[in-house]
């Protein structure tokens, strides 16, 4: 199996993306500008937002994960808290930074690069053990084995 040299599980590889911005995010498509220059709906927040992605859908390579109850933007340590309902009998899933590939703000979704498979055979999360090293050390070795596979 071949890794991305550069691949870290723990850091957003667009940050921009998740601050918002058309351009950054990418989405498929913007609000429609009306005649008197309002929008028909939501916009995405402009870069340099902070943002809280708490709520977001969470969408593997192969379909829906779950919703996002926790999300941080620590430097180097940023994850995702993903409950999954009843996908894996209500179990929740960490999500390093690194796998997500699009944040499409105006839907409020988080796109990963990994099956559902890979995700429902992820270590599972010990909310007491998040920040903990050797639980990190552990998640993150797993999906930077799944690098690329997804």
């Amino acid at each position: 199996m071949q890794q991305s040299p550069n691949f870290n599980p723990w850091s957003w590889r667009d940050p921009a993306a998740l601050a918002g911005g058309y351009d950054q995010a990418s989405p498929s498509r913007g609000p429609s500008e009306q005649s008197d220059g309002a929008t028909d709906g939501l916009d995405a927040p402009g870069p340099g937002t902070p943002l809280d992605l708490s709520g977001y859908r969470v969408e593997a390579t192969d379909g829906r994960v779950g919703s996002i109850d926790e999300a941080t933007n620590d430097v180097d340590a940023s994850y995702l808290v993903v409950d999954t309902g009843p996908w894996i009998f209500g179990r929740q899933v960490l999500l390093p930074a690194g796998t997500v590939s699009r944040v499409d703000h105006l839907d409020r979704i988080v796109h990963v690069d990994r099956s559902r498979e890979q995700i429902k055979d992820s270590p599972g999360v010990d909310p007491t053990q998040l920040r903990a090293q050797e639980h990190r050390d552990q998640v993150g070795t797993y999906f930077t084995q799944t690098y690329g596979q997804g």
